[in-house]
């Protein structure tokens, strides 16, 4: 059973950085597609980023250049690196995880996942 847990949420203004981590067990990286997908208030769930055991990433057009995805195998670790951040950044930030080949997950489709952490909140003020 594959587990999730994030961290690393919190509140920075306008411009600020935060970096998202999620501990993962029970899977392995190879075979899995994992994942950042986010929630506003009032507003359905979204895909922000993607990579896969090789290292390829996928981005929505609205975090690239701004967003990093990486992950740590060694560590079971996913990092989720947010640069200038925006106000309409401000959602709860959930780690996401799929085995391959499921290719949803790479469309940034949250049909497409398997297994869910319980999620991290960012807020950004203005």
């Amino acid at each position: 059973q594959v587990q999730l847990v994030e961290s690393g949420g919190g509140s920075v203004q306008t411009g600020g950085s935060l970096r998202l981590s999620c501990a993962a067990s029970g899977y392995t990286y190879r075979t899995y597609y994992m994942g950042w997908f986010r929630q506003a208030p009032g507003k359905e769930r979204e895909g922000v980023a993607v990579i896969d055991g090789d290292g390829f990433t996928r981005y929505a057009d609205s975090v690239k250049g701004r967003f990093t995805i990486s992950q740590d195998n060694a560590k079971s670790t996913l990092y989720l690196q947010m640069n200038s951040l925006k106000p309409e950044d401000t959602a709860m930030y959930y780690c996401a995880a799929a085995p391959r080949p499921n290719r949803d997950i790479w469309w940034l489709n949250p049909r497409g996942v398997d297994y869910w952490g319980k999620g991290t909140l960012v807020t950004i003020s203005s």
